[in-house]
Order: C-alpha cells, then structure tokens, then sequence
C-alpha cells in the first residue's frame, strides 16, 4: 500500500496559513513512520516562491491564471486527476473553509473516506489512527483510518506552525494544469476585515470572552481584568454577533488567529472555529463553570469557579500588586 501523504498547502493573498505548516509537521511524522513520502501540493499563480519554507519530501506546484484566488471548483479539478492517479494513503486538508470546501466534494465523486475534526493523527503497529472531535469537541472519537486512501480534515493544536518550516527550499516540480471548466462559482472582491482600534493579533496579553459573559453590561468586568493585566479584551462570535464587540475584536476562523503570551478565556466553551484561532498562544487559562467544556483541553490552567465571583477578585488582586510595585 502506498504510504505517501499529500498535503493541500492553503495560503490567500500572498501568504501560506499557518494550518500548511501544522499539516506539514504532522504529514512528516506519519510518513516517516511508515517509509512514505510528504508532498505538498501548491496550487497558485506565480506563487511559486510560497513553496520555500515547506517542510515536505517534494512540492508539487501547478501555476494557472484560474489558481490566482481561492475556488473550490477549480480545486477540485485540479486535485482530482492527482488523487485518482497516485493513490496516497492520506492526504490532508486544513479544517478550515477552504479544507471543507475541497475536501468534501473530492469525496463524494472519488468515493474516498473522509474523516473531518482530526485533532490528531498517529502511526500504531503499522496502522494509522485518528482523533477526532465531534458535538463541539465534547467528544472524542478514535478509530483507524480506512485505505487504500483518505481524506482527512485537520485541526491545529497538536503539532506546531514552526515544526512545518524549513530553512532549506524542498524540490519543486512543476505540474500541468488540466483543461479547467468554466467554474459556477467567481470572485467578485476580496473585503479586507477592518483592523480597529488595536489588532489582537499582535497583542501579548488577552482577556477574551464568550457567551457565558450572559450580557454587554458584564464586559465592563472583562475590561478592568485587561486594564489590570495590561491586556485587550476580545470575544468569540456569540458576542460580536450580538453587536457587543466590533469585529476587529473576533478571535476564530472567520476572525484573527492570535499568539499572546497569555490568552485568558472567560465562558468560552472552545468550539473548534475558536480553538483553530489560539491554538499558538504561549499560555490558555479558561473559566467556565462547564467542567466539560472543550476550551480546558486546550487550556493549561482551569477553573470551573462562576466567573462573575472570580474575576472582580482576581482584577482586585491584580491591581494591587500592580499598586505595590509602583511604589
């Protein structure tokens, strides 16, 4: 059986996500493992420079004026003659919405299993084997990937972005496109998510709040525990839904991806959209008062305490050591 794993390289306006370079980290250990090879597959339009820091065996790189922006169609036309012609035992898809919108549809016509939510994927007697999160990542499912070939939607958090970067550029070979079809689907524009008042992106300190705020009155509670920590208060989409927060403030797949020194989450359950987004924080801490609640298996330090008798304290503590050290 064929051990190669192939990996779909995401990247959008000039820059590859951070999920490639989890997937290449993760592709490199299972292939490895079992005497295969990782292939990224780079789909752009001179793009090829994007290829240099990939961590794979080779890169497979098809240049096209219809590869210039993201489109599924054209994906899955581009990628379909590779799989039914090379047969890897997996290739991976970032669970993202470009991943979901290729990855899907590629199953259904190649008839391949998919198995989307993959938190990780591991080599045990010769026999590949998955985790994967479903409900909202409150359970977990573990079972053996099915072959020949599968498909695999994956999340960010076991392996690193940096574990998927290399200082030395891989081989590259240069692929014919096929005749492309006319796509149902064009880009009209790309929208520019506007930055706002600060951009947590590159904020050290974060106090980030979710549904379990109950109310817009309760974030004044959030702020003062950020104004103590020298931090900024950001949110999951319940509360930018609700016109609580502007949306410069959204941490999640359609947000920000941040990478604080400490991300502190209050009442945020840890869909898998917000977990993919801080998956690179140096440091989670998580209040919620669900002990089941998704967001600790991603937090280093938990409570399970009501966060409206936690955090006053815990802001009254802040600021007097703070008071204390200034004088």
């Amino acid at each position: 059986m064929n051990q190669d794993i192939f990996i779909l390289i995401e990247h959008l306006r000039g820059q590859v996500a951070d999920i490639s370079y989890v997937m290449l980290a993760a592709g490199r250990a299972l292939a490895h493992a079992a005497d295969g090879r990782v292939t990224a597959i780079l789909l752009g339009h001179n793009s090829q420079a994007l290829a240099n820091e990939l961590t794979a065996d080779q890169v497979w790189y098809m240049d096209h004026p219809s590869l210039a922006d993201f489109n599924p169609e054209i994906y899955q036309q581009a990628l379909e003659p590779l799989l039914t012609q090379h047969a890897p035992r997996l290739m991976l898809f970032g669970d993202t919405s470009i991943g979901a919108e290729v990855a899907g549809p590629l199953s259904s016509r190649l008839g391949l299993p998919l198995v989307s939510y993959c938190r990780s994927i591991s080599t045990q007697d010769g026999t590949l084997k998955f985790v994967s999160q479903v409900c909202g990542g409150k359970i977990l499912f573990e079972g053996e990937l099915p072959g020949p070939t599968a498909l695999a939607t994956m999340m960010p958090g076991v392996y690193k972005p940096e574990a998927g970067h290399s200082a030395q550029p891989p081989h590259i070979t240069l692929l014919e496109a096929p005749a492309f079809t006319e796509p149902r689907l064009r880009l009209r524009r790309y929208i520019e998510p506007e930055i706002g008042d600060v951009d947590i992106s590159k904020e050290a300190m974060l106090v980030a709040v979710g549904r379990g705020i109950q109310n817009e009155d309760n974030l004044q509670l959030a702020q003062e525990l950020a104004d103590a920590l020298g931090g900024v208060v950001c949110s999951s989409r319940p509360v930018v839904d609700q016109g609580w927060l502007p949306a410069s403030r959204l941490v999640g797949k359609s947000g920000k991806h941040v990478k604080p020194k400490l991300y502190l989450a209050l009442g945020i359950s840890g869909a898998p959209e917000h977990v993919e987004a801080i998956a690179d924080a140096e440091m989670i801490v998580a209040v919620n008062s669900d002990p089941d609640a998704p967001i600790f298996n991603l937090a280093k330090y938990g409570s399970t305490l009501d966060l409206f008798e936690l955090v006053p304290v815990l802001t009254e503590q802040l600021q007097q050591i703070s008071s204390a050290v200034a004088h």
